[in-house]
């Protein structure tokens, strides 16, 4: 499929993958060739993705070797600081030619930080200063903790990808802490950022639990949560961007947040293998995607422009369901919140143990 129609329809496709090895080179998975060919334009990161691109990859192991003086956490943050940079370097024209919006790299805080808001504002000010470069995204947990640092990081004029959104009720207060750390930024034209907001996790976690029911009902709800979830995600994003309170910040040359679909590789084989992406298509949104989904959108994605502003009531009438079964969402995003930020520190702690390890070879 021509990849630029997910474009026309307003969505940006951003790669959810960041190596060494594919920040050079021609090669169809290289990062340059997805930009050149692929309608890339922007890249996310996180520790999971830095643990696997990291450990036991021949092309760090001269730089790990290179400061075995040093402390792991000083070692993984100049390996990953100057991989974002690079890649922030490959995007500047697209950050250019889209006046900010777009041509951005996302790197997180320290994930064992996600519950102390001062140490994030700190460890968020010191990624954008050693990174250098106004097309990073500093990431920020969506935790209670979180959205106060995202108010100060964007008062201070630093753009933010606020991570780990997973219901639509903590994504109504992320976009009000960014729109208060608006109010608070004097200058805010050129800063930006987007809410992402996680899918695939949604079904994992419900459709275990439908399976579970020997009623056809809860088994006509399998594989519908995530993407209602989402759809009023964006029901809400459009409505909180409508706000008088937002027209006065824009007034003032405020970029609004978008919203950016997370976690849309499918894991159920049973599944469409682009339903994360062909189903959650509106103006003003982000899709950032693994590399297996990218090409599976490249191979058989069929776009059938907004997937979304028509499917608020059916959106509605598929959460009324999995609370007629016996199914609180509200309870599943909780623990999925919980469950990610473990997994997010548990990959940095990883990464931290074997590049310790490697340095003592």
């Amino acid at each position: 499929m021509d990849v630029s129609q997910v474009f026309a329809a307003g969505t940006s496709i951003w790669l959810d993958d960041l190596s060494r090895a594919k920040l050079e080179g021609s090669a169809a998975h290289s990062l340059p060739s997805r930009i050149a060919n692929c309608a890339v334009v922007g890249v996310t990161t996180n520790p999971s993705i830095f643990n696997s691109a990291i450990t036991g990859a021949n092309e760090y192991a001269a730089d790990i070797s290179h400061m075995k003086d040093l402390d792991p956490q000083e070692v993984v943050q100049k390996l990953t600081t100057d991989d974002v940079r690079k890649a922030c370097d490959l995007l500047k024209d697209i950050y250019t030619a889209t006046k900010g919006v777009d041509g951005r790299v996302s790197i997180e805080v320290d994930p064992r930080l996600a519950h102390d808001t001062q140490a994030t504002i700190e460890a968020g000010k010191t990624l954008w200063k050693i990174i250098d470069r106004p097309n990073v995204m500093i990431k920020v947990p969506a935790t209670l903790e979180g959205l106060p640092a995202i108010t100060a990081l964007i008062a201070s004029g630093i753009s933010v990808n606020v991570t780990l959104i997973f219901s639509v009720k903590r994504y109504g207060a992320v976009i009000d802490a960014f729109m208060s750390g608006v109010e608070q930024n004097t200058n805010p034209t050129h800063v930006h950022s987007v809410a992402s907001f996680f899918v695939s996790r949604i079904d994992s976690a419900i459709d275990s639990l439908l399976l579970k029911s020997a009623s056809a009902e809860a088994h006509a709800l399998l594989g519908k949560a995530a993407i209602a979830n989402a759809h009023l995600a964006y029901q809400l994003f459009e409505e909180k961007f409508a706000s008088a309170r937002w027209s006065a910040q824009q007034e003032r040359g405020a970029n609004k947040q978008r919203p950016l679909w997370a976690s849309t590789g499918v894991k159920n084989p049973d599944y469409d293998d682009t339903r994360y992406v062909v189903e959650l298509i509106a103006p003003e949104t982000v899709n950032t995607m693994p590399q297996a989904t990218l090409d599976a959108l490249l191979d058989h994605g069929v776009v059938r422009g907004d997937t979304i502003t028509d499917q608020y009531s059916a959106a509605v009438e598929t959460l009324k369901g999995l609370s007629s079964v016996g199914i609180s969402l509200d309870a599943i995003t909780t623990e999925l919140e919980i469950d990610g930020v473990k997994k997010f520190a548990q990959a940095w702690e990883e990464l931290l143990e074997n590049v310790k390890v490697a340095q003592q070879q």
